[in-house]
């Protein structure tokens, strides 16, 4: 079992950048408008309106979003006690004029970020390694008032298919929260479907699936669970499993299938989506 365990989706959180530099904690300071009225949590994405901070939605979108980055706190001097605050989340309606973002603006950053199976939902699901290089939309909710941290996370593949119109791209899985769900002996396989002993435990929607070689290594399928296809969970003791698509490398008879769920993944925003790369100048 992973440690920790991902347990709910919690925004973006920047880790290094691509080719592997070091995220030095690098910032920028961007003003956001006194009586803004929507809030903005740690991990949300924010772009830039009329020079100032606002909260973005980026499930599907397109390049004339032009994202800033990602929202990691912000500082403003409350009304009532006059004193300076440091928020991990922008409360709406405050009336304060000198707020400032703190926000992540590079646009080789990439991020860690939890997979969910529905654009209203927080269910995590589960990335796989034929998710690596492919580009996934991210989710919209409101974030936790209690942490001040977002609620956003990347939709798994079967929510949203696979295209070259969606905003993020994945960089890799992080393999520190893998989990293991155990193993069955396969049977037969009818295009994707496939027969099995009994599945131990309930498989989210984009587990991956591999098999054992004689040698004890991993073989990997290329393929991941769709659930019942329709997008929900495989149940526990199951005899069946629907995938994406047929395996790459087809299940050797009486072989010892293997199910591995990766809650998070590692992203970063493409190139046109991000504001510092489009030549188009912010309405």
């Amino acid at each position: 079992m992973a440690y920790p365990i991902v347990s709910a989706p919690y925004g973006l959180k920047p880790l290094n950048l691509i080719g592997g530099q070091v995220f030095a904690g690098s910032t920028r300071l961007l003003p956001i408008q006194y009586n803004y009225g929507t809030n903005i949590f740690y991990g949300d994405t924010v772009v830039l309106s009329r020079g100032y901070i606002t909260r973005a939605s980026v499930t599907t979108a397109t390049t004339t979003d032009q994202v800033t980055g990602v929202f990691l706190g912000v500082s403003f001097t409350n009304p009532i006690t006059k004193q300076r605050n440091f928020n991990q989340y922008w409360p709406a309606n405050t009336l304060a004029g000198d707020a400032v973002a703190i926000v992540t603006d590079d646009p080789d950053t990439v991020f860690k970020v939890a997979m969910v199976s529905t654009q209203g939902g927080t269910t995590i699901a589960s990335a796989n390694t034929s998710l690596i290089g492919q580009n996934v939309s991210g989710s919209n909710l409101a974030g936790n008032t209690a942490t001040g941290n977002s609620s956003n996370a990347i939709l798994s593949p079967y929510a949203t298919p696979v295209t070259t119109t969606l905003p993020f791209r994945v960089v890799d899985l992080v393999r520190d929260t893998v989990v293991s769900l155990g193993t069955a002996t396969y049977t037969s396989i009818s295009t994707a479907t496939v027969t099995c002993s009994a599945i131990p435990n309930a498989l989210p929607v984009g587990t991956e699936i591999g098999s054992l070689a004689p040698n004890g290594q991993y073989i990997g399928s290329g393929s991941f669970v769709i659930g019942a296809g329709d997008g929900t969970s495989v149940s526990a003791g199951s005899t069946s499993v629907i995938l994406n698509q047929a395996p790459s490398t087809a299940f050797a008879t009486s072989s010892t299938l293997v199910f591995n769920q990766y809650p998070e993944v590692l992203v970063k925003f493409n190139q046109a989506l991000h504001g510092y790369y489009s030549p188009t100048s912010i309405a």
